[in-house]
């Protein structure tokens, strides 16, 4: 115990600390308690929830075990990732529960999902249960990735209303860890079941995710942020050491990646010499008689067994239906003030910002851009299967996807909140550049060049995190903080509805009309299989750095003024108007709030 040499202390009490001798006061229970109490660790929580939340990019890993143990085709496939997408990013109800509930709740909900929805899958791919049907599969899928939708509500929205001055640098480095989840998942499936059991990965994308938002869920939590004073920046540098260390973790698994490759070709030489020697000589050649026949004798020691791969039967698919919604009693109210929002920045209602100019023209820019780098990442192992790649390559697509993923994502984060401080660059800018980048990586795809695969994994990767920060973080510029919960989540949607036009509209149905061609159904391969699909998705990327141009044009004279000029100076609610930590609710307060924010009342 330390104490005050000031305060009157006997002389037989125990003499205070020194100065410069920080390790007494680290080891104190309440220094202890400050810390897990503090809205550091609620950081450190928040990146571990979001570094386990990621195993919807990993689909690729294991797609290949779905289609030959379910007996799917390549439609029916695409439609099952378009279930896992569209619960990955439909976050309405995680939105608008984090409305009226704490942080915790949210994350208690997503790890139970989890749990269900991908446990189900392993019973069904492993054949501990009956086979289950199409629309019953991808209601488990839509469950299981849902519980993304619930860890980005309860994590990635808490510690933006706690850092709203730092919110690109946050969502960057937040969003960064999702990306490199996928990495993660892979070299513990590397080393817990060698890369040959894709039934098992599908086991540890059920209970990992969950039994760690179990762990930290009373840590992630609303907490008052303190002022910045004399326009001095307070929170930022921290995030840098977060940044440095995450940096590090993805350097040590590109290396990783890489020294697999090589030790896996020697691995593979060394089997073909010993099957080499196990054969013995090689075959002789004798010719008996030239003029007669020709006749040529070959004794040889080994034969050839080949087995011609089964189509199989056609699955019927099934689309999932919305349920439209309403005003509830408040429909005047929500006509009268839904046209007509406040200024761009001010905190606007659910409805006004739905039917805004602006959330419109970014939510197409996001289909175009996030579905196509997302058709490209869910169909990388039957990309490599058609181009003639071994299959254990996906591992490495999966991996190189995952780690540039990260990268996309820290770096859209960082550098869009650096120009955009410092030089008054606007967001939706920076989204376009990402965007025609995009078009080389799908153009890549599209013409088969030789080993270009691995080129265009880290392309697509990059500019697929890449667009989230932007997109997420332009949203929260706009559009305020009081409602972003539901706002971010909605924002998400443009990845399920892009996936399904691209995907399963696009991609699937061609890659099964060539493969039809050519052998009657079953594996396609060649550089046909996907050509079409990615010239057509290489225009609609186009097509969405177009539109995100008039974004630029619509937000230019916005970004040019000081968009955190409130937040420096004290003024405005903090964190998100939320209550302090610790302190009840009034009885009827949810209600009144959730009305409140679908018709833009105060409630």
């Amino acid at each position: 115990m330390v104490y005050d040499a000031g305060a009157g202390s006997s002389p037989a009490a125990e003499p205070a600390a020194p100065a410069g001798s920080p390790l007494r006061v680290i080891l104190t229970r309440g220094f202890a308690r400050q810390v897990l109490a503090g809205r550091w660790f609620t950081v450190f929580a928040s990146l571990l929830i979001m570094a386990a939340s990621g195993a919807t990019y990993i689909f690729a890993a294991y797609s290949g075990a779905l289609k030959s143990a379910l007996g799917y085709d390549q439609r029916a496939l695409n439609t099952v990732s378009f279930a896992k997408d569209l619960g990955a990013n439909l976050g309405v109800l995680p939105g608008l529960l984090n409305e009226v509930t704490p942080p915790w709740a949210v994350l208690a909900a997503g790890a139970a999902m989890n749990l269900a929805g991908y446990l189900m899958v392993y019973l069904a791919v492993s054949g501990r249960t009956a086979r289950p049907p199409l629309w019953l599969l991808c209601l488990y899928f839509f469950a299981g990735a849902n519980s993304q939708a619930f860890a980005n509500t309860g994590a990635l929205v808490t510690c933006v209303k706690n850092f709203p001055e730092s919110r690109g640098v946050v969502i960057g480095i937040l969003k960064g860890f999702v990306g490199l989840s996928g990495a993660v998942y892979t070299q513990l499936y590397l080393a817990f079941y060698g890369g040959e059991d894709p039934e098992s990965l599908i086991l540890l994308i059920a209970w990992l995710p969950a039994a760690v938002s179990v762990v930290f869920v009373h840590t992630v939590r609303y907490m008052p942020y303190p002022r910045r004073r004399g326009g001095k920046e307070t929170s930022t540098n921290p995030f840098f050491c977060f940044l440095y260390l995450s940096i590090a973790l993805a350097c040590f698994l590109l290396v990783m990646i890489v020294v697999q490759r090589q030790e896996y070709k020697i691995h593979r030489e060394r089997q073909l010499d010993d099957a080499l020697r196990a054969a013995g000589p090689p075959p002789t050649i004798t010719v008996v008689d030239a003029a007669a026949s020709n006749h040529v004798q070959m004794s040889t020691d080994t034969k050839k067994a080949e087995q011609q791969p089964v189509a199989p039967p056609p699955t019927s698919r099934s689309t999932p239906s919305s349920s439209p919604s309403s005003c509830s009693g408040r429909l005047g109210g929500c006509v009268r003030t839904m046209f007509r929002p406040p200024a761009r920045g001010e905190d606007h209602s659910i409805l006004q910002a739905l039917v805004s100019v602006d959330m419109l023209v970014l939510f197409v820019s996001a289909i175009c851009g996030v579905g196509g780098t997302l058709t490209a990442i869910d169909n990388m192992g039957q990309i490599g299967q058609s181009l003639g790649y071994p299959s254990r390559s996906t591992n490495t697509f999966v991996s190189l996807i995952s780690i540039w993923n990260y990268a996309g994502r820290v770096t859209a984060g960082y550098a869009s909140e650096a120009v955009l401080s410092r030089h008054r660059v606007p967001r939706p800018l920076l989204l376009t550049l990402v965007l025609l980048l995009a078009c080389a990586g799908h153009l890549l795809i599209a013409f088969g060049v030789p080993r270009s695969l691995y080129a265009a994994s880290v392309v697509v990767g990059f500019c697929f995190g890449a667009q989230w920060p932007l997109v997420f973080a332009v949203i929260s510029e706009l559009f305020g903080l009081k409602r972003y919960s539901t706002l971010h989540n909605f924002g998400g949607m443009a990845s399920p509805v892009g996936a399904y036009l691209l995907n399963v509209r696009v991609a699937g149905r061609l890659y099964d009309a060539e493969a039809a061609r050519q052998r009657g159904g079953g594996a396609c391969l060649g550089v046909e299989c996907f050509r079409r699909s990615f010239l057509i998705i290489a225009a609609a990327t186009a097509l969405g750095a177009a539109v995100s141009l008039v974004l630029v044009w619509r937000t230019w004279g916005f970004y040019r003024g000081d968009i955190y000029a409130r937040f420096r100076d004290g003024e405005g609610a903090a964190a998100g108007d939320s209550l302090p930590v610790g302190q009840p609710r009034r009885p009827g307060a949810e209600g009144e709030e959730a009305a409140a924010a679908v018709s833009g009342g105060k409630g």
